[in-house]
This record gives C-alpha cells, structure tokens and sequence, in this order.
C-alpha cells in the first residue's frame, strides 16, 4: 500500500520551516495575490524562490495556491505571475478559476495543477472529467464521505486529496457567496470576512428559537482516530488546514499526524491520548470527525464559541481563586468561562499566600483578576512549557543523512557523497607527498565532513587514504563546499518550462435579447406561461417547450437525464450534453466563458460577484480575442443563495424554513430540501443595467413573489 502525502500549510517562511521540520512531504501556500488566504502572510516572489529551494533540497515539494477566480483585467498579471512560478520549478499549482485551469493546461503543458477544494468536486463524474482535461491531482469537497472517496477512487486514474485535521466551512467551499454580498469581502477572492463565525439568532415565525448563538461555526475537523481508513481507502494525500496558523502550531499538527502515518505502516499505535490533549492545548474549536466520517448532524457545529476552546484546568471557587484539576506554569494564559468570559496571562500564582512559578492538580491558587469573575471553568488558553518545548525542537534544523566515501591515489583524492537516491563525485590534483609533517587521515576525514550549517549529516564514513600525504585545509573546505553544492544542486531538481500558443475551439452564437425566468414553486407556472418568456428553469417538470430542468448543484450520484438541464456542478459537466451552466461555476473571466462553450454549454451565467463594466469587459475581449458571440446569462432579479451545507440546524427544531437575524437586525432565509440547508441573502437584488447593450443574451429572473412577477411582466410586454 502506497504512504500518502503529508501537506501541510505555511502562511509565512517561519510555518515552512517548522512543517520541513515536522516531517512534511508538501507544503501548500500562498503568494501576495491569487490565493484564497489574503490575510495570511504570504510569500513575496522572493521569498516563494527562496521556499521551493529550501524546500526541495528537504525532498518537500511545493504547491502554490492560485486559487481564487480571476477577473478579466487581471488574467495578464495572472498569466506572469504562473510564468514567474513555473521558471522557478513549484511543483504545482492549486486554481480554482476554469477559465485560468484551461488557459493553463495549454500554456504550460509542462505545468502541474491540482483543482481546488474551491471547485466543489464530490463524485466520479467531476473527478474523471478533470482528469481527462490533464489536471493531476482533486481536491475533493470536504462533505465527501469515506465510501464515495473509496468508491471515487476505484474508477478514476487521478490522484485525490482530501483535509484530514483543521477549520471546516459550513458551506461547501466556493459555493459560499455571505461575505462577498454583504460586505463585498468575497471568499472566491480570498477576502472571507469569516461570516460563519459570527452570532446569529434564529428566528420561526414570531419565535426566536436561539439568540445570539454561533450557529453557523463548525468544530475543527481531527482525523485521528479515523486516519487508518483514510490511508486504507487509497488516497494519494493528507491535507492539514491552517495557513493562518503560527509556526508552532504547523509544527505540532504536522509532527503528530507524520507520526501517525509513520506508525500505520510500522504496525504500531497510532497516537496517544497525550497527542489530543497537545492539539487542544494548542488550537481547537472542539473536535469533529466531519462529514468526511459520518459526524452527527448536532455534533458538527459549536454555537457557543467560535474560537479557541482550551483544555479545562480548574474552577473559580471564590473571587481570586481556583482549584486546579491539571498543572500550570507561570507564562501560561487562561480564560474563565462563566457568566462573563476573561482572561489573562499567569505572570503572578499565588499558592499558601507565596509566590510560585507553577502548580499541580489539585492545588488551589490565587491569581490576579482584573475584574469580578464568578464561579466557572477554568481553560487553558496557551501553554508556556508546550510552546517553549516546540520552539526548542524548531531551533535545531532538519538533517538529511549521507554517506561519504574518500579516496586516493597519487595526487588526486576523489570524494564521493550520496544520500541514497543522488550520487555526486568530485575528483581533485590537490594531494602532495609530505615532507615533515602531513595532514591526519583523521584531519583530511573531519574537514570534508564538517557539515555544520549545511543540510547534511554523515551517516557513514568510507576512506582509502595514503600515508604521508600533505592536503591543505583551503583545499579540503573547498573540496567539501564544492561537493556538498553539487548534491544541493541535485536535489534542487529542474522542471522543464514549456510555453505553448493557447488555442480552442468555439461555436458562434446569434446576438438576441431574451429572457428567462426560475420558479421557485412550479405551482407558478401559470402565472407565466403566456409571457414571451425563452427559458423556464425549475426543478419539477413542466409540460412546455421551454422548460429546462433545474438539477441541484451538489450530487453524490448522477443519474440519467434527457432534455435541457440547468447544472451546477463539474460532474454535470461530463455527464450530461444538453445543458446551460448556473451561476456557481463562478465565471468571472472571458477564459472561462469560452471553456465552458467549447465543452458544449448552451448558454454561460455569469456570477452574481461581477459588477456591470466588469461584464461588459468579459464580452468586449471575447469579441476581441475569439471573433465570435458568446451566450450569456445574467440574473437581474433574485434573493441570491449565500450558502449551501450538509449540515442542517433546522433539524433540532423539526422545521424546515426558518430565519437568521444578524446583529445588523438583516434576517436570512433558511430552508433545508433535497437533504442540503440553504441560506438566502438578506435583500433581493434587482439589477436595471443595460446588459442587452453591453452583448448579454438572456436575462434571468427568479420568480418570488408579485413584485418579480411584475417586473417580468413589464419587462417582456
């Protein structure tokens, strides 16, 4: 059985060194644009030089997420930026952007890519056709459950990837559109505002059924327990989430599920109930196995906090003071978790009235609050000795072990030094014979293998040294300088940059200005059947000409469909022939128009995140670029879907509509149907642009309430 990949993530140089450290086979990051982390560090393109070097020298490769969609006036800077990557040998790049994945692939044939978590991949069919388009490795949706994964990876030829520890979305990644349309901070961008994380009340009817909880923020996905069926079910890598994350933590995630995999394959234990508490010390949300191993609807989310849990240590007994049920240390930091949440950091523990600098379980201390507390728990927050034990181990710098082999005869000594996959040999005329005094064998053996700050260590030493020979020192440490930039030079491998033209074959649209209309409720039909309407979307059969069928955008299993469909996910896409592509593709460049009509989608929406210039513009290059018409649709009037989630907390209260209040007082729709939860935007959207102008063929309108039905009516008379 193959060993999966460990990937781990850097948001700066610091989490790069402590993931190599920690035993990772990748890492994934991000440089300052294009990645869907923009408020991690990041990489400058020197630093992003500096870590692919670093890292392949450590057998680590390197993938850089460019991940985000790309919009039509940047796809220049895209397309240089790729280039810069390409030249400087990554190992591979994560994109989500259509367009850009099929600019790419036949740019840059040479060029690996990885589709992104942000494609909502989660059956066959979307694995399949992304293989086939040459991508080498999926992503797959977080939802995706370990039988599909085992089932997935038994008919496709493509490497699969899935998270296996860290934060979770509530929704299915890139289908999220909260954040961008409340506060124009769009996750597709790498701007989330993290709306998930924020309180929300739920509202039914006149009944507010939970104020002010944090409905919508997940527990942190830990896999642990579980990763022995990871590993068993053929998945070719391991992804560990936090690229916001400090070193420390990178380092302590990454070293325990090294550990762990390492073990599987020694048949030995996988990891210790010690490894959990050292993750919860460190960072947790609580823990959930996810929807990746069946996790119960209600034990997925954590309403009350939306960050850091802690490990509880104690409970205030009395103002001041606290029983300890696990030891501390001065320097750790704690919060009270009671009828009003402080904290600080113990600078000052007090035990028996007398300063001390730790205590144990059991012990009852004093500490100095800045405010009343009352009782509560007790949790800790940072733990001084586990950061001050990590940082220590982050001092001392990986080794690679080597052997090396020294020889000579006459005046030439050939060293020879190998880390057991590359073999480098340098042969030099520096030996003379001694006249008084000459060099040790010892001497000559110690400077060619004082390898100090390099990345080597000596495992083995092999030497067939003549007597009374005279090497002098320069010589020998430009010997040893020369052969150890040799082997970092082998290690630091080169892939072939290839540049080709970008070609693709188009259909011709005629230009014409239609509309097209989504009922929500196909009990609605009457209402409209008798407007010139082109196209009628909805999910229940309707007995007209026009009809196309609405399929949803998440589906585990395709099944066989005739006629027109509307689809919204990337399997639809190899599965089916006939059909319009929704608006959750994504598609935000002129790239990505042309991908989709040269696959054979009759019609492209676009999304709901470009503003008016920016559509004229993708039209304008289209014009430009291709010679030909696009067809495009545009969704003028609807109360867009924000969000999209397995997970459904309507089902404790046994309802299946229901509102989110925000502490603006904005209230959010919320349904569940065809097993999926569905939240709506706060306030409809009613564009009156002049699209026709601008080139759009069709215009959509999502079919709600009267004043849609008016619009419509007033729009096609």
């Amino acid at each position: 059985m193959k060993k999966p990949e460990l990937l781990s993530p850097a948001g700066n140089m610091e989490c790069l060194y402590a993931a190599i450290n920690a035993g990772a086979d990748a890492i994934y990051l991000g440089g300052k644009v294009f990645g869907a982390r923009s408020f991690a560090g990041n990489f400058s393109n020197e630093e992003l030089v500096e870590a692919i070097k670093y890292a392949h020298v450590y057998g680590v490769k390197i993938y850089v997420t460019v991940n985000t969609v790309v919009y039509e006036e940047e796809v220049d800077t895209f397309l240089k930026y790729v280039d810069f990557l390409h030249k400087n040998n990554v190992d591979a790049l994560i994109i989500q952007d259509l367009g850009m994945m099929d600019l790419l692939r036949k740019t840059y044939p040479n060029l690996e890519l990885h589709a992104s978590t942000q494609m909502n991949v989660h059956n066959a069919e979307g694995v399949k056709f992304l293989s086939d388009l040459g991508l080498k490795r999926v992503v797959l949706a977080r939802e995706t459950n370990i039988e599909k994964i085992r089932e997935i990876k038994k008919s496709v030829n493509c490497e699969l990837e899935v998270f296996a520890h860290g934060a979770l979305c509530l929704s299915y990644s890139g289908q999220c559109l909260m954040s961008s349309l409340i506060g124009g901070r769009s996750g597709n961008r790498g701007t989330c505002s993290q709306c998930c994380r924020m309180p929300y009340s739920l509202i039914n009817g006149f009944a507010e059924l939970n104020k002010d909880k944090y409905l919508l923020s997940t527990k942190d996905l830990n896999t642990l327990e579980h990763l022995s069926e990871l590993i068993e079910s053929g998945v070719d890598s391991l992804k560990i989430e936090g690229r916001m994350k400090r070193p420390e933590y990178v380092y302590l995630i990454t070293k325990i599920y090294r550990n762990a995999i390492d073990n599987y394959f020694a048949g030995k234990k996988l990891f210790t109930e010690k490894d959990i508490i050292e993750m919860k010390k460190m960072f947790n949300r609580e823990f959930t196995k996810g929807f990746l191993f069946n996790e119960d609807n209600d034990n997925f989310t954590n309403p009350f906090r939306p960050n850091h849990i802690g490990v509880k240590i104690g409970n205030v007994i009395s103002k001041n003071r606290i029983k300890l049920t696990a030891d501390i240390i001065q320097g750790d930091g704690i919060r009270i978790i009671g009828s009003k949440d402080t904290g600080l950091i113990l600078n000052k523990i007090y035990k028996n009235k007398k300063l001390v600098n730790k205590a144990f379980k059991g012990d009852i201390i004093d500490v100095e609050f800045k405010e009343n507390v009352s009782d509560g728990d007790v949790v800790l927050t940072s733990s001084k000795e586990q950061l001050d034990r990590i940082d220590k181990e982050l001092s001392i710098n990986k080794k690679i072990k080597v052997d090396i082999d020294i020889v000579n005869i006459g005046n030439n000594i050939k060293v020879t030094l190998t880390d057991y996959k590359n073999i480098v040999c340098i042969e030099k005329n520096i030996v003379e014979k001694a006249l008084k005094g000459g060099t040790s064998h010892n001497r000559i053996i110690e400077q060619l293998t004082k390898f100090g700050n390099t990345p080597f260590q000596v495992n083995k030493v092999t030497s067939s040294l003549e007597n009374n020979i005279f090497i002098s020192i320069k010589e020998l440490n430009d010997l040893r300088r020369e052969i150890v930039g040799s082997l970092i030079d082998k290690r630091c491998y080169k892939i072939d940059y290839v540049k080709k033209d970008y070609m693709i074959n188009l259909p011709d649209f005629k230009c014409e200005n239609v509309y097209s209309v989504l009922l929500e409720n196909s009990k609605d039909y009457s209402l409209i059947k008798d407007l010139n309407v082109d196209t009628i979307y909805s999910e229940d059969f309707i007995d007209d000409i026009r009809y196309v069928k609405r399929l949803p955008r998440v589906n585990f299993d395709l099944f066989d469909e005739s006629g027109k469909l509307l689809v919204g996910d990337i399997g639809s896409l190899a599965k089916y022939k006939n059909y319009i592509t929704d608006f959750n593709f994504n598609i935000t460049n002129s790239y990505a128009v042309a991908f989709m009509h040269s696959i054979g989608a009759l019609k492209v929406t676009l999304s709901y995140e470009l503003k008016p210039f920016q559509i004229k513009k993708i039209i304008d290059k289209y014009h430009e670029r291709y010679n030909k018409h696009p067809n495009i649709e545009v969704i003028i009037s609807s109360t867009p879907e924000v969000m999209i989630s397995k997970y459904n907390m309507l089902r404790q209260y046994k309802i299946n509509n229901a509102y989110l209040k925000d502490s603006f007082n904005n209230k959010f729709k919320v349904k569940y149907n065809n097993n999926l939860m569905t939240i709506y935007n706060f306030k409809k959207i009613v564009l009156d642009d002049d699209y026709f102008s601008m080139g759009v063929n069709s215009l959509r309108i999502h079919l709600e309430d009267n004043t849609d039905l008016e619009l419509l009516r007033k729009l096609v008379k």
